[in-house]
């Protein structure tokens, strides 16, 4: 039954924080707001670090494809404008989603999105991005 759901939703994508983050669960706002920089907390009052994977890797294609509807080149073009203009930084690019694992497992305000099938008891899942 296990194999079933995992199997289930090998395609969908989970935000996830730290288990002490004190973050239970997050809308779809709240998760784009995160991560296009317009929200600079998490709902607990911590300081956000939003980890996004690097390159154009296709986990961040589907990420940000679901959430704002965006191809990574018009997501980048976003965040040349913010970073240029002075009014905000991207997250934190890593290479892989092991790294995300890393970060989010040892950073109480680390916020980051991997395979709904790669999370593990280190890490939270606070929203589910569907196929």
């Amino acid at each position: 039954m296990l194999s079933a759901s995992l199997s289930a939703g090998a395609d969908d994508l989970a935000v996830i924080v730290n288990s002490q983050s004190g973050v239970e669960q997050l809308t779809k706002a709240e998760v784009i707001n995160l991560f296009l920089g317009r929200q600079k907390k998490l709902p607990s009052g911590a300081t956000a670090l939003t980890v996004d994977l690097g390159g154009p890797n296709a986990e961040k294609q589907q990420f940000y494809a679901r959430l704002v509807n965006k191809e990574l080149a018009e997501i980048n073009s976003y965040w040349a404008r913010l970073f240029f203009s002075g009014q905000g930084s991207p997250p934190r690019q890593v290479e892989a989603p092991e790294e995300v694992l890393d970060i989010v497992e040892n950073n109480k305000s680390a916020i980051g999105y991997i395979e709904r099938n790669k999370v593990d008891s280190r890490v939270k899942i606070v929203y589910i991005l569907k196929d």
